[in-house]
């Protein structure tokens, strides 16, 4: 997987009840932060290692796109991307609420090795045909997270144009769309399972030990 990743943009707060649950305004305009390429795993039914001794790490669903066009003004969404995943935008909580007291970057809560796990690629059929499809999250075989880019508060045309503009968009890159409600903490040896439609893309176990 790591040869097709070139850079990983990631959208923050574009579900309103997301927002709303960790106490965030809405955005007037996409929010837009990075994840180093090293930040991608896969979800193959393997151990994702998560940092040790940290505070709260919590698990954030989402739907991610994959450029496969170089951005040009006027392009629609359905010209740019060809496959689609879904992931985890693995977040450090009680760090980035200690670097956005300080006004620092989130990197160090959000860039960390394995901190976006994803799963294979399935074709992109179009927004249209996205939004007749829940994706959903299940820890330990319970629904914790469940969306639909249809209720995204930017929509993937405005998140492409946004990034494409201002930051460019080539062959590989990847956005990861934002998560809806739902989010909380992981713990040592959960199971994490991403489901689209009534279809299970990848899988996790989560391993929080500290190496020795």
């Amino acid at each position: 997987m790591s040869s097709t990743i070139a850079n990983v943009y990631c959208v923050g707060r574009n579900y309103a009840l997301h927002a709303q649950e960790l106490g965030n305004d809405i955005p007037q305009e996409p929010m837009i932060f990075l994840k180093p390429s090293h930040a991608i795993a896969s979800m193959k039914g393997n151990v994702v290692q998560l940092p040790h001794g940290v505070g709260d790490i919590h698990y954030e669903a989402e739907l991610v796109i994959k450029i496969a066009r170089p951005y040009e003004k006027g392009m629609t969404v359905n010209e740019l991307v060809d496959v689609m995943a879904l992931g985890i935008d693995f977040t450090l909580r009680d760090v980035q609420s200690g670097l956005k007291q300080k006004g620092h970057p989130w990197l160090k809560a959000k860039g960390f090795l394995q901190a976006a796990p994803m799963t294979h690629y399935i074709a992109f059929d179009g927004v249209e045909d996205v939004k007749k499809q829940d994706f959903k999250l299940q820890k330990n075989g319970i629904l914790v997270q469940q969306g639909n880019i249809s209720n995204m508060i930017f929509s993937l045309q405005d998140i492409v144009d946004y990034i494409g503009t201002n930051y460019g968009l080539g062959v590989g890159d990847h956005i990861f769309t934002g998560t809806p409600a739902g989010v909380g903490a992981v713990q040592h040896g959960d199971h994490l399972e991403l489901i689209y439609g009534d279809n299970s893309l990848g899988d996790c176990h989560i391993s929080i030990e500290q190496k020795l």
